[in-house]
Formats: C-alpha cells, structure tokens, sequence
C-alpha cells in the first residue's frame, strides 16, 4: 500500500544526500518534496501540514545543519516524527480482570468486520484463550451464515438468537460464554451504508448492557479519506478504544493508515494484511515508519520466521549447513519454510535495504508460481537424486522434466540455481562453527 510513498520519499533523500553538507534552502526544498509525497498518499491535510511543520522546525536547527550527516538525520527525523504520527507506542487490546472480555467490532457495512472477528477469534486462540463470536447483525441478509461460515472455518463457536434484538442478544451471549467458560467475546455488530443515528444508539446501548467493553472500530483502508471521515465521527459518537485497519495489503494510497490515529486520537491495533485467517498483525508504529522509509522491518521478519519454521528442524538444517550436507530436499524444505512466512514481495521489503537494492521487483516478477515448479522438479526426483545431484544425467533430467510439468532447461536453471546457493552455504561454514554460530545469533 506505501510502495508509492516509499519511492518518492528514497527519491528525495538520495538527492539531498548528492548534495553532502545541507543548506537551509535544500532542507525546505526536501521537506516540500516529502508534503507532496504525503499529499499524493491521500494524507489528510492539516495532518500533513503539522507534521511538516514540527519537521521543519527541527529540521533548520544547528545540529542538524552544522551536523556531520544533515541528510541521515533528517532520515532520522522524519523516521521518529512518523513514528509519532502513528501513535509512538504499541497499543494491544486491554483484557478484562475478571473474563470474559467484550470486543465490540463495529464499522460500516463492508469494512470487514465479520472477517476480523474470524481473524481474531484465531488469533487469540492461538493465545491460548477460548473465544466466542457473537452475530448481532440481525439486519443484513446473510450475515449471521457468513459469520458461522467463519466460525467453521476458525473452528469457534458462532452464538446467535437468529432475528431479535442486538442488545438482548449481546447480554443472551455474555451470560452464555459465562456459563460455558468462554474467556473471550467478540461480537460483530450490525453496519450500514452510511453513519446514522439508529446505528450509533444501538451501538451504544450493545457497550452499556456489558462491563467496560473493547470497543474497536474496523475501518477499510483502501477507502482513503473516507476512512478517516468515517473513523472521525465515530469516534466522536462512541467512545472508541482504538481501531483495526482491515486491507493494508491492498494497492491503494495508504493516506487513511498515517491519518486516522492523528484525527481520531486513538491508537491502531490491528491491520489487516491478507484473506488468509493469521493475516490479522499487531500495529507496531516503529515498524511501520520504518517500511514507509524503506528501511525494511527485521523485528516483523524475524517474528513471522520464527512462527513459521519448525526450532527442531531449523537445528537440524543449521547442523548440515556446518557440515556442508546441503541437498536438494534441504533446498526444497527451506523454501517451503519462507513461503509459511507471507508473499515473497511482502517479505523482501522487510529486508533493510532491498527496496533499494531491488526497485523494480513487484509481486509480478516474485511470481510463485516459480517456486511451485521448483518443488515440482524436486518431487520428480528420486531420493538419490535429491541426496546426489551429481547424478543427474540427460536421461534423468528428461525424466525428472517429464514428470514435473517443465522444460530440461528448467531443470537445468534449478539445478545451476541449487549449486550457487550450495556453493554460498559452503563458504559460510568454511570458517567453521564460528560464522554459523554468528548468524544464529543475529537472529535471535
């Protein structure tokens, strides 16, 4: 969503960083350079004028102009006044003392509510704790099927009176995951097409009939400004408790993420990064500020590695690495492991550097599909094959092309592939334990 934002603003300061030693004029030149790149990004105004003019007034000091590197601490500023902007620290949702706690998620109709309570609901499951979800959207044809479509699909149990009243069966549901010893309830409120008083009472009857609910608005970011019209007057009916941008992974502007903490005053949560149930992530700002900049997000990166890939497998590959045992199922497992991670494109922007180091690489030229025909090939191989490339003849490799769906050229491209990535482990294990050891390290 920030791809936009990010080129324009690496553009603009790899230009101030040609110039060495900063003038005043270049510094204002740069800060207008970096208002229209959040303007085009469909932040809201006055957001991007107060933060331009906090910038600036740093920004002209001595220490940054008589400063060794005037251009990395502008960096620098504009990195923590982003982090700023974004709500500086990360905000998780507060449980209650004694369970259960409410989640209210409430939103206009199509901003993806019922999706996020399913999100949740699994990933507080995978906390440890037991949710309920609750239908209360009693007016929109389907809703409660496609919310116990969800519920299946997270394997949670979905509460529902069918027709009634949204407040009576937000208290039916309190007293039943009481009885039954649901620690969480997550209820999916009723939206509409547009803001209305009717909407808005009967949210706020839904939050009294419960002791002190988590009330989070579920706000679409692919909407732009809307969104943060939308999250403005909610907040200003509802007392908010923060909010879940939902399609942060969407090819839109991505002005509605930078504004709507600054305009509502309350903290983003949780984003939305995908269909798929565990893409529903903390918002950490830091990190954020940080892709926006193309500086990557190795803490993110680290974390969806170390969810994904297996600790007892991940020693066992360490150990054949120190012992230069890499094969081609190595090669076929290690792959699998960093698809577990997320698409390929959103993974290498988390690497410091790569968006500079790789411009032009989009989710067209990280293309999957490639890999599928990489672990096709693998799998068309015997065991011996796979232990002992060397092997692989002409026969073999038309065999091996056959059964895959591919070209023997493509075997070949793999193989050439495999044997520069074999060559890499063993030059990084050729210093001994020492430099494997060091890695790890790193990662931890």
């Amino acid at each position: 969503m920030f791809e936009t934002l990010t080129e324009r603003l690496q553009k603009t300061f790899k230009q101030l960083s040609g110039r060495g030693k900063l003038r005043e004029k270049d510094i204002r030149s740069g800060l207008k350079e970096v208002q229209m790149a959040l303007l085009e990004a469909d932040v809201n105004y006055n957001v991007v004028k107060d933060f331009i003019r906090d910038i600036q007034t740093e920004a002209l000091g001595e220490d940054i102009l008589e400063g060794l590197n005037p251009t990395e601490q502008l960096v620098k500023l504009v990195h923590d006044k982003l982090v700023d902007l974004l709500g500086s620290e990360q905000a998780d949702i507060q449980f209650a003392d004694a369970p259960p706690t409410v989640i209210l998620l409430c939103g206009l109709q199509g901003s993806g509510k019922t999706t996020t309570a399913g999100k949740l609901a699994h990933r507080l499951q995978k906390e440890g704790r037991r949710p309920l979800l609750v239908a209360t959207d009693v007016y929109r044809p389907a809703a409660i099927e496609q919310l116990k479509q969800v519920g299946e699909d997270v394997d949670a149990e979905v509460f529902t009176l069918g027709e009634g009243e949204p407040v009576r069966i937000t208290e039916a549901a309190v007293s039943h995951a009481r009885s039954k010893a649901y620690d969480v309830v997550i209820v999916d409120t009723a939206g509409r097409l547009h803001i209305d008083n009717e909407m808005m009472e009967e949210l706020a009857a839904q939050a009294e009939v419960v002791d002190d609910p988590e009330v989070l608005l579920v706000v679409d970011a692919m909407t732009g400004q809307e969104a943060v019209n939308v999250a403005d007057e909610f907040q200003q009916a509802l007392e908010l408790d923060g909010l879940v941008l939902t399609k942060l992974d969407g090819d839109a502007r991505g002005g509605a993420a930078l504004s709507a903490r600054a305009v509502t005053g309350k903290p983003i949560k949780l984003v939305g990064l995908g269909e798929k149930l565990d893409a529903l992530e903390t918002f950490h700002p830091d990190r954020m500020a940080s892709r926006i900049l193309g500086m990557g997000d190795v803490l993110t990166l680290v974390e969806k590695a170390q969810a994904a890939v297996d600790q007892e497998e991940a020693q066992k590959l360490q150990e054949r690495l120190m012992t230069a045992q890499f094969d081609l199922e190595d090669f076929r497992d290690h792959l699998r492991n960093v698809r577990k991670m997320g698409p390929l494109d959103q993974v290498m922007k988390m690497i410091p550097g790569m968006s500079q180091q790789m411009p032009d690489v989009g989710a067209a030229d990280l293309d999957e599909r490639e890999l599928d025909r990489v672990e096709a090939i693998i799998n068309s191989m015997t065991p011996q094959e796979r232990h002992n490339p060397g092997v692989l003849n002409a026969s073999r490799k038309r065999r091996i092309a056959t059964g895959s769906g591919v070209t023997v050229q493509d075997v070949n491209i793999m193989l050439k592939e495999f044997r520069q990535l074999s060559k890499m482990m063993k030059q990084l294990t050729g210093g001994g334990k020492a430099q494997i050891g060091n890695m790890s390290i790193g990662l931890k």
